[in-house]
Formats: C-alpha cells, sequence, structure tokens
C-alpha cells in the first residue's frame, strides 16, 4: 500500500501527458508515419481508423501495446471541447457545472488502482473542482457480493480508498462508503476489502439499515415510489464507482446498473423492465463523476462471478463526468455492446443524461509508467 502512495504522490514522472486539439476523425497517412514504428504482433492498428475505433482499441488492448502505437496521443490530440448546456433538472442531480478547459472523460492505464485514480482525478481537474469545503460525500462502490478483489464482483477497495482519501483533501465534512448489498452485507464489506480500506482513509462505513430507508417519489416511468437508503437523500455529492463486469441479464453491469444497490425493497422485480428501471434510476441519482473499474474486469459468468479465471487483469479506469458515455464505451469496448443491445443506453441519452457517442466527446488518456 505504501508503494501505491508513494507512486500516486509522483505521477508527473510516470505519466504520458496528453496535449487537446480539434478532433479529426481519422488517422493520416502522415500520422501514421510520425508514430513512428510499423505496427508489430500485439499492438493495435491505428492507421485509417475512425476515433471510435482507436478509443475501443485502447481499452481492448490494454495500455502497454496502445502507448506502443501512440493511440493514447493521437487520441487526445482529436479531442473536441465540450459545449456547455443547461444542466437537466433532476430529483437528485449532484453535478458540477461543466468546464470546456477540462475533458468530460479520462481513460489512464498500466498503473495500480490508487494510481490510476490519483491521475484520472489529476486529469478531469482535480477533485476540488468537484467537492467544496464542508461537503458530505458518499461513494457509491459495488459492495454487492460475498467475494475478494480477485473474484472482480466487487469495486476494488485500493480505488476507493484513494477517492476518499481526495475528497477529504478536498474539504469535505464527511466521506461516506456505503451500498446496499445482494448478499449479506457484513460478508460483503469484509470480504470485498472495502470497509477495511475504507475505514483507513478515515471515510464512515455504513452497512444498510432497514430503519434507514426512505419511501420516495422517484418520479420515474417504471420507478415510482420506493425505499432509498437515506444517505444517498442527505448527501451533498455522490460519486459512483462501479465495476465493469459481465450480466446475464444486460450484457454487462455497469455504472447506471450501480444505482440499484441504493434501493430497498424487492429489486429483482426491477428485472422485469430492466432497461426502462435502469434510466429511471439514472435520471433520479446523478452523480457528481463516475469512475469505472477496469483494473480487473469480469467477462464472464456475472455479475457474481467467483471463478479467478473469468477475470482479466486490464489495469484500466475509465472516469468522467458523463455516465451515459462511459458505460457506452466500456460496453463496446469489452463486450462489443452497442446501444441497440444495451437499450437504456440510448433511452438513457433521449432523456438528457449523456451521449452514446462516446467519440464525439472531450478525452485525456494516460499511460503510467
Amino acid at each position: 500500500m505504501a508503494g501505491e502512495g508513494d507512486a500516486a504522490k509522483n505521477l508527473e514522472a510516470q505519466t504520458v501527458e496528453i496535449a487537446t486539439g480539434p478532433r479529426n476523425p481519422t488517422l493520416s497517412a502522415k500520422d501514421a508515419e510520425r508514430m513512428g514504428q510499423p505496427r508489430i504482433q500485439g499492438q493495435p492498428r491505428i492507421s485509417g481508423m475512425t476515433r471510435r475505433e482507436a478509443m475501443l482499441e485502447l481499452l481492448r488492448v490494454g495500455g502497454v501495446a496502445a502507448g506502443a502505437a501512440g493511440l493514447g496521443v493521437w487520441l487526445s490530440e482529436r479531442s473536441s471541447r465540450p459545449v456547455p448546456e443547461q444542466a437537466a433538472q433532476a430529483r437528485r442531480d449532484h453535478r458540477v457545472a461543466a468546464d470546456a478547459a477540462w475533458p468530460q472523460m479520462t481513460v489512464v492505464q498500466n498503473g495500480e488502482p490508487r494510481a490510476l485514480a490519483a491521475q484520472a482525478i489529476a486529469n478531469l481537474g482535480g477533485m476540488s473542482r468537484f467537492i467544496s469545503k464542508q461537503d458530505v460525500v458518499v461513494l457509491k462502490p459495488n459492495i454487492a457480493w460475498d467475494r475478494t478483489p480477485e473474484q472482480a464482483a466487487n469495486t476494488n477497495p485500493d480505488l476507493v480508498a484513494e477517492v476518499v482519501r481526495q475528497c477529504w483533501q478536498a474539504g469535505a465534512r464527511r466521506v461516506i462508503v456505503t451500498d446496499v448489498s445482494c448478499g449479506e452485507p457484513q460478508r460483503c464489506f469484509h470480504r470485498s476489502g472495502i470497509e477495511a480500506a475504507a475505514r483507513a482513509e478515515g471515510a464512515e462505513v455504513i452497512l444498510p439499515d432497514p430503519d434507514r430507508f426512505r419511501e420516495v417519489d422517484l418520479g420515474g416511468v417504471v420507478l415510482k415510489s420506493w425505499p432509498v437508503f437515506a444517505p444517498f437523500l442527505d448527501a451533498d455529492k455522490v460519486i459512483n464507482l462501479p465495476i465493469a463486469k459481465h450480466h446475464v441479464l444486460t450484457g454487462a453491469t455497469l455504472g447506471m446498473k450501480n444505482w440499484y444497490g441504493i434501493l430497498g425493497g424487492e429489486r429483482n422485480r426491477l428485472h422485469q423492465q430492466i432497461h426502462q428501471s435502469l434510466v429511471d434510476l439514472a435520471n433520479f441519482m446523478l452523480p457528481t463523476l463516475t469512475f469505472m473499474d477496469c483494473y480487473r474486469v469480469l467477462l464472464r459468468n456475472g455479475p457474481t462471478g467467483g471463478n479467478p479465471e473469468d477475470a482479466v487483469l486490464k489495469k484500466t479506469l475509465v472516469a468522467g463526468t458523463d455516465p451515459v458515455a462511459i458505460d457506452a464505451y466500456v460496453a463496446k469496448a469489452y463486450w462489443n455492446l452497442d446501444a441497440d443491445k444495451m437499450p437504456y443506453l440510448a433511452m438513457a441519452a433521449a432523456r438528457g443524461l449523456g451521449t452514446v457517442d462516446f467519440a464525439a466527446i472531450n478525452i485525456k488518456v494516460s499511460q503510467l509508467a
């Protein structure tokens, strides 16, 4: 742990710094020549790629090969600036104002979870851009299952710990880590490693308590009145920390699916109209930030997992302010799932919650040495 903390403090020496510039949707022959070496086995193909294709190749091949081919630099040089829009009204809207000086999404690769998180936060403008002094901040990792980090069914505990630390540094008054587990909460919080890691950084770890749910009108198409765990209702800022996993019903469980963990009641009923339920929840709980844990990705037999062989070590973190773009990007990269196969993505975009066109937003890519 100490080694990771030291690494996070010295990121300038470890990071390939990326400049941003005007978007150019394809890679010219001149650009390809400027990248240097021709493609070797295991490296991504970049000549003739669209920006969308290059982004997908970045996650699929991993950071080392992508870095060798110059994908991160090429993507960031062709990254368009966001156009600030008036935020749509929502029942719990924890977003901060858009700032064209900073990317909407960042991809960080080739590091341990703490270093990945620290660099992602720096790329997005620093935690003080999102957390104000005296804020009550609630972190929502996935702590659904009685699994170890190696099984990749829950969010990596070191990622959670680093985000807690950064919130304190930004001046938060309280930092709370909680989830409404699917399994027995004490076992899930303990075996995931999240309880110990979060408490070591001074966070309040709150297990679900039947007496702390409040009936709330979610204002959704499917979700009307439903019990919501009180810490999520009382927060000034909410940070979503899902892990990228396979799911038998939706193909993948990502950021918006992670909001099931704010609800009590008979959540299995939501699977009957799962895509509309996901959009209703996403429209109710708009996060300040989303950190998509792709350090280990559960590619098969999700969401519960159990066999470490179903998880692949990617050492990647995708973070940002557009939850729809992040879900769309990771779903396409790891499971080849488009919006037509995951209807909730297009439905969420139609509600004004983000964009499925992840290649159109401003992105910054960092490779840690």
